[in-house]
């Protein structure tokens, strides 16, 4: 190997450790979108990101980090999408409530189940209302037939 392909080797791996090291801190932000996205771009990055997300999921760390932690552990691709898949279900026998729920809606999406948001409020929606006509009384009849006329 010449000097050029190793150096420029030490530079693509520097610029991979400043990629992750800038993911990981992405991860941890107090702002879920930021953090989701981050999770989902750390999915792709094999183990390394496996690794992130992992101590991600399992720290001391708040919800909106985990719950990102956990959307980038079932956007796992390829070989790692098991693996993803296992540490969500290690996940489920964890201490922590917050990483327990994550991982508890994680793995239905995986699945395919829809869990059902709780509160989430407002009415159902029906379909296209129909308009009835009001019955009259036996004998009677509508106003517009029964007023009379002012004489005059």
């Amino acid at each position: 190997m010449t000097m050029e392909e190793n150096s420029s080797g030490r530079g693509r791996d520097e610029a991979a450790i400043e990629l992750l090291r800038q993911l990981r801190e992405k991860l941890f932000s107090g702002d879920i979108s930021t953090a989701r996205l981050a999770g989902f771009h750390l999915s792709w990055k094999q183990e390394d990101g496996l690794a992130i997300l992992k101590e991600a999921l399992f720290g001391d760390y708040p919800r909106t980090t985990k719950k990102a932690a956990a959307y980038g552990l079932r956007s796992m691709h390829g070989r790692m999408k098991q693996l993803g898949a296992e540490v969500l279900q290690q996940g489920l026998n964890h201490r922590d409530r917050v990483t327990r729920e994550a991982c508890v809606k994680a793995l239905s999406l995986m699945k395919g189940q829809a869990s059902k948001k709780s509160g989430s409020g407002g009415k159902p929606k029906q379909g296209k209302s129909r308009i009835r006509e009001i019955p009259h009384g036996k004998g009677a009849k509508p106003e517009s037939v029964s007023r009379k006329r002012p004489s005059g």
